[in-house]
Order: structure tokens, then C-alpha cells, then sequence
């Protein structure tokens, strides 16, 4: 697929100026510069922010107010409901408050909606379910923030309510809960507003251990692995969140994340943001997604190291059978978008049917957006009713849009990159109407007509050398916000035929001068294969890669363009 380069422009003078106040490289003062680092003050806090740089979480709204009542329920002993979800983020919320739970000695249950049979957020009949159990006080972890009526039933009920979410609000109107702690709040005075669920109960968790912080802190790599999962920018707070809890991770004396690490072949002592998104991440939400969250709750919980191997077996399990579900529906699904939708002028795609899994057809709808470069919703579809979910693309707001289509929903809620909803099997129509027509507000043909690729900076290929890709490893770790960094070199030679490798890869030997490296795709279908003998221009992240014993450069193509084209 051709994709049009777009280069950062080039800033010498500051350039200059974070060089030789850091220490670093030009060209790494260049990656900060890309990355709306300007002064060497950002940069230090950027690059090596402590977890004491952090805002004060009482700074969030109604923070004060949730802790002392949190406080109270322990003293007087009455029984707490933490309501979680079934994604990672949702998972590692629920288990960090649990943990905190035991350390006060709270009297408390934690419950997961199953998400076929319940779906997202707090519902009414496990509200009821709380009040049956003698639950005083619910506390939403990762939802709540649209649950109004919700709310008001356990309000009605004499229960309490404590809200902590991060998601962004529909409405003017917000549950009538004791206490709201969502830093997405219009009048909430916290300065990031980016926290994943679990960065939220992060802060709650330090604002009840006052004067213990460090007893929150054991819990970072919980904090690591739902903020990474759960694709939030990895800038301001979430980074100094990720980054210190990569290294509690990849040190955790947690059965379940161990027992987890081996059963998906993760060193621990080189875990990655990759192997969380692409290892750990998906085996958590396997269980959510076609099985119970529970169980995955379990495994995070878990003190026994045979327990745990066991779970996290049956995760894995979970997560082949996912990916089967997964490769079905998106056949079909790409079948019926040749067939059924106009790609020339419908900016959304808007798909239902009777036979998908409502637990998968999100990650289906993230492949359309991949393959066609247009937001997706995927609906389930049950005895009249469907369940949606839907994934965007860049520059375009998916939940601003779905809300000005939301006339024909039932009800809606999520981010400005992915969403869920529930509709009516007779409104589908109506709504992909509704949908295209405000989309088509947001994109013009011409100009979207190509995917654009940010280039950091175009080099030439003799600058590619180990002491500037291990100065590459201090912007670790990378995710939205702050991405890997990508380079340019012009006129490269191919110097053999292309290897295949795994099941969509390729490889080859790319030269200038005296410099030869290996070139390494495992998305055939994204990169065209050139030929020996070609001379190219490639864009690429540089790496290096240990094998056997020998350490060696290796370009990983993010997209390649043979001369002449």
C-alpha cells in the first residue's frame, strides 16, 4: 500500500540547544523536538520523570470526598462492591483496589459484568444483586461516568456510589453519585486528563494510603500493563506510570503476571510495551472477550504459583480460540464490505449481523480500519438488538460523531479513537445515515486519498550505528503520543532476492557504502517486495538484533519505495 511521507521539518538552533545542555545527539534532539519537546527542563521531566513529578490526586475532583468515604466504610465495616470491567485496563482497576482493600482490611466483593450476557458498565440487576448482598457503598472502576440511571437506583436503594472512570462524558448530566473521580470531568482542575482507568485507581489507591504511597506503588506494574493496554497516550503522567511500572513488571513477585509471562514465552528482563500489547494484553482480554473476566481477575489475584500456571493456561487456551473466532467473522466480514459497501463515498463502514461474537467484532472493526483506512462499526446482532463496537482513525473523532448520531441509539459511550453502543436492529439504517452524513464533514477524497507516514528525520544510512539506537532505547517506552521513531534513508541497494519469513514477512540485505544491514517486514501485504538489484528509498525503525551470541543492525520497514516509482 503507497503511503506519502511527510518529514518533520528540521530545527538546528534547538537542536543545539537540548544537545548540549542533555548531553545527547542532534538527531535525538531532533526525535524530543518531533515530539513537542523544546527546552532541556521538558526534556529532563520527559526522559527521566519520577513518580514524586507527578500531580497530587487530590487535585481531582471529589477525590477528597471518595476517600473519606471509603475511609468510613472500613471503619464501620460495611460491605463494598468494586464493579470492574472486562478489558485489561478494566482487570487491573478491580485487582489494584482489591489489593489496596486487603492491605486497609476493607469488608469487600469485586464484581465483572459477563459481556455477552450483561454488557458494559453498571447495570441495574447487579445493582440489585449489590443491594441483596448488603453492599453499603459501590465503587465503579474504569465506568460509572455515564451510568445515570444506574446510579439512581442505587441511590434509591440506600447504597452509596463512588464513580472512578476516565472515560469522556455524553451529557451535561452526570449520575447523582456520592462522588465522581474522572479527571475527563469538564470542571475537574487535575492537569492530565489522559489516565487510563487504572491510572485513576492509582491515585485513589495513593490518596488512601497517605504517608504509606509505597504500599500503592507495589502494585505499578498492575498500572503498567492496563495503561499500555489500554492504548492511552504514553506522554505527561501515563509515561512516568509506564515506565516505572515496565520495571516493576518485569521484577513482579505476582504469581499471575509470572506464571503469565512464561505461559506467553515474555523474558521478563526484556518485557517491552510490544509484548504487553501483543502477549499479555490479549490473553487478559481473552477471557472477557469469549469467556469469563473473572477468571483473569483470578490470575492477577492469585498467591500460588501452581494456581496461577494454571489460569494463565487456560488463558492462553482462551486466546487461540479467540483468534479463530476472530479470523472467521473478519472473512466474512471483508467478503460483505466488497459487496455491500460504497468505499468511494462511505466514510464509515456500518456492518450487523446475527452470527458474530460480540466480544471480538471489536478487534474485526480495528482490522477494517487498518486494511481501508476508514472508522468501522461492527454490530452483533440478537433478538432484535444489537451490540456494536467501533474503531477510528486519526484526525477523525469517533465518539464526537457517534454522539451526533445518537438520535437512533439506545445508548453509547467510549474514547475519540474506539466506542461501544447498543441500537435497535430497525435503527441500523437510519444510523449509518445519520453516521456518514457527519462523517463526511471530517474527510475530503483528494487529500485522504494516501496514508501518510511521519519520518522523524531522513538520514543518510552511514549515520545508522549502535551508539544512536541505544540513545533510541532512553525514549522507551513508546505508544501514542510517543512513538517509535522512524527514519528515512534514500538510495539504498538491494543486495539479494527476498526471504520469506513467518507467515506475512519478508527479509533482504539493504547497503550504501559500506554499510549493509538486514531489512525486516512481517507485513507483506503493507510493503511492496522490491527485486535485487532495486535501489530504493526505505523508511525504517532501526533495532538491534541478538542472535546467537552476535549482535547486528536491523531495519524494520515501515515502508519502502522503489526508485523510479
Amino acid at each position: 500500500m503507497k503511503k506519502k511521507w511527510k518529514v518533520y521539518e528540521a530545527n538546528p538552533r534547538l537542536q543545539q540547544v537540548l544537545s548540549s545542555n542533555l548531553g545527547i545527539s542532534p538527531v535525538f534532539a531532533q526525535l524530543l523536538l518531533n515530539r513537542g519537546i523544546r527546552t532541556p527542563e521538558q526534556a529532563q521531566k520527559f526522559l527521566f520523570g519520577r513518580l514524586s513529578s507527578c500531580n497530587d490526586p487530590f487535585l481531582m475532583k471529589d477525590m477528597d470526598r471518595g476517600v473519606e468515604r471509603i475511609k468510613k466504610a472500613v471503619e464501620n465495616n460495611e460491605r463494598i462492591m468494586i464493579y470492574g470491567d472486562y478489558d485489561v485496563d478494566g482487570v487491573t482497576s478491580t485487582a489494584l483496589l482489591a489489593s489496596i482493600f486487603e492491605e486497609l482490611g476493607a469488608r469487600y466483593e469485586t464484581f465483572i459484568p459477563n459481556r455477552i450476557e450483561e454488557g458494559y458498565g453498571l447495570n441495574v440487576r447487579a445493582v440489585a444483586r449489590a443491594r441483596e448482598d448488603g453492599v453499603k457503598l459501590i465503587i465503579t472502576v474504569d465506568c460509572g461516568i455515564n451510568s445515570v440511571e444506574e446510579v439512581e437506583c442505587a441511590n434509591n436503594y440506600g447504597m452509596d456510589v463512588i464513580v472512578t472512570d476516565h472515560h469522556e462524558v455524553k451529557t451535561a448530566r452526570r449520575p447523582e453519585a456520592y462522588a465522581i473521580i474522572d479527571p475527563h470531568q469538564p470542571d475537574c482542575p487535575y492537569p492530565f486528563n489522559y489516565l487510563a482507568g487504572v491510572g485513576v485507581v492509582y491515585k485513589l489507591a495513593r490518596a488512601l494510603m497517605k504517608g504509606r504511597e509505597a504500599v500503592a506503588d507495589r502494585h505499578l506494574d498492575l498500572v503498567a500493563l492496563g495503561t499500555i493496554a489500554d492504548v492511552v497516550p504514553i506522554n505527561g503522567e501515563n509515561r512516568v506510570l509506564a515506565k516505572n511500572g515496565l520495571k516493576k513488571l518485569r521484577q513482579t513477585d505476582k504469581p499471575g503476571l509470572k506464571a503469565l509471562m512464561d505461559v506467553a514465552r515474555v523474558n521478563p528482563k526484556k518485557l517491552t510495551c510490544k509484548d504487553i500489547g501483543f502477549a499479555l494484553g490479549p490473553r487478559i482480554n481473552a477471557m472477557g472477550r469469549v469467556g469469563s473476566a473473572s477468571v483473569a481477575l483470578e490470575l492477577l489475584m492469585c498467591g500460588d504459583d501452581a494456581r496461577a500456571r494454571e489460569i494463565a493456561l487456560t488463558l492462553d487456551r482462551e486466546n487461540k480460540n479467540r483468534q479463530n473466532i476472530e479470523r472467521n467473522i473478519l472473512k466474512q466480514v471483508l467478503g460483505r464490505v466488497e459487496k455491500e459497501v460504497d468505499l468511494e463515498n462511505e466514510k464509515v463502514i456500518v456492518l450487523a449481523d446475527e452470527s458474530w461474537h460480540p466480544g471480538v467484532i471489536g478487534i474485526v472493526a480495528s482490522r477494517l480500519t487498518e486494511q481501508y483506512r476508514k472508522p468501522a462499526i461492527l454490530i452483533a446482532l440478537k433478538d432484535g438488538r444489537g451490540r456494536g463496537s467501533g474503531r477510528g482513525v486519526d484526525g477523525f473523532n469517533l465518539f464526537e460523531a457517534i454522539n451526533k448520531a445518537s438520535s437512533h441509539l439506545i445508548d453509547f459511550g467510549g474514547h475519540e479513537q474506539a466506542c461501544g453502543l447498543k441500537i435497535r436492529k430497525e435503527d441500523i439504517g437510519r444510523f449509518r445515515e445519520s453516521l456518514n452524513e457527519v462523517a463526511g464533514d471530517y474527510f475530503v477524497k483528494e487529500e485522504t486519498a494516501l496514508p501518510e507516514l511521519k519520518i522523524d528525520l531522513c538520514l543518510p544510512f552511514s549515520h545508522i550505528e549502535t551508539r544512536l539506537i541505544n540513545e533510541l532505547g532512553i525514549l522507551m517506552p513508546h505508544g501514542p503520543g510517543n512513538s517509535e521513531p522512524v527514519f528515512s534513508s534514500r538510495g539504498l541497494k538491494v543486495k539479494n532476492t527476498p526471504r520469506n519469513i513467518g507467515r506475512n514477512g519478508f527479509k533482504f540485505l539493504a547497503s550504501c557504502g559500506n554499510l549493509t544491514c538486514e531489512a525486516v517486514t512481517f507485513k507483506k501485504n503493507d510493503v511492496r517486495r522490491p527485486a535485487p538489484g532495486d535501489v530504493i528509498d526505505l523508511a525504517y525503525t532501526p533495532s538491534i538484533n541478538s542472535w546467537d551470541g552476535l549482535d547486528s543492525i536491523q531495519l524494520n520497514i515501515r515502508d519502502l519505495q522503489i526508485a523510479m516509482d
